[in-house]
């Protein structure tokens, strides 16, 4: 009993980690952004994950699985990789140099309802009545946080701060929701497949900054925005998140501080940024994670 009981609290300690690290990511995204371009961001920090899965999988003694991958497994990687990180951090990096952090971050956490969204069409799944309202209200929130209205009836003219932005921000849950539905079909070991993703994905990026131009880091702080990406935002913290869900005595308890990102997420905006946080960024964050909530209590 006193085995589980550590292990319970040892996962708490690795999800706490990992929200801790994602609340620091909208900030990381803005700042670096400030010093260099989408592609060599990505790049820097996609090369900087694979470097961390790779040393994850020497030290456990995994990296014999690669030898076990067959065609089709490194073709699934290659497709995998295309959708995240290649696509999805991309678009979501493009988001990011458009809007305020305090609006990028908030309408980028709905993709848990994008999921629902596209598991109507690709999985055949049934909304019920009370799902689709769970929708309504998240989706209201991201129209709140976009539009800034100063009374319930500014809503409805849609006026939005920035509205390619916006666009950017909502496609980036898309191509996370289908990478998500996508992964659910694979059976392989998660740091091997994220190690593969990644190396893919890296390729892909250094050959497309390549074809666009010269690729400029932005100086010394353009590379450690990317380093510090590649490493709190996705390396190291994607496989402490790996490790609580696997350690936690239930995964419920666990998943459920995901919550906490985005409020902890504005405060850090509001302290580093000097970004005045809306009191519709609230209002509509609030309706964004209701609706979250309440889709996963009808749903």
């Amino acid at each position: 009993m006193r085995t589980n009981d550590k292990q319970h609290k040892l996962a708490y300690l690795y999800a706490l980690v990992a929200v801790a690290f994602w609340a620091t990511s909208a900030t990381a995204f803005k700042l670096s952004l400030g010093h260099t371009g989408q592609l060599p961001l990505l790049l820097v920090a996609s090369v900087a994950s694979t470097g961390v899965f790779f040393a994850y999988l020497a030290a456990t003694n995994r990296l014999r699985l690669l030898r076990a991958f067959t065609r089709e497994d490194w073709l699934w990687s290659a497709g995998l990789g295309l959708l995240n990180p290649f696509l999805y951090y991309a678009i979501l990096f493009k988001a990011y140099s458009l809007l305020p952090a305090q609006e990028a971050q908030p309408i980028n956490f709905v993709w848990p309802l994008t999921l629902v969204l596209l598991s109507i069409p690709l999985l055949g799944q049934r909304p019920r009545p009370a799902s689709l309202l769970a929708l309504f209200i998240s989706f209201t929130g991201v129209v709140v946080i976009a539009t800034h209205p100063t009374r319930p009836a500014d809503i409805l003219d849609l006026r939005f701060s920035n509205g390619p932005g916006v666009l950017l921000a909502l496609g980036s849950t898309v191509i996370w929701a289908l990478f998500w539905i996508i992964n659910t079909k694979d059976r392989c070991d998660e740091a091997v497949r994220l190690f593969a993703n990644f190396a893919f994905a890296s390729a892909y990026i250094l050959v497309l900054a390549l074809l666009l131009g010269p690729v400029r880091l932005g100086g010394w702080r353009g590379l450690f925005g990317g380093l510090y990406i590649g490493l709190f935002e996705m390396g190291l913290t994607f496989l402490a998140w790996l490790k609580a869900l696997k350690t936690a005595r239930s995964t419920a308890h666990v998943v459920n501080l995901i919550y906490l990102v985005p409020f902890l997420s504005l405060l850090v905006i509001a302290w580093v940024l000097g970004e005045k946080i809306l009191p519709s960024t609230l209002v509509g964050l609030l309706l964004v994670v209701a609706g979250i909530v309440l889709q996963k209590a009808w749903g």
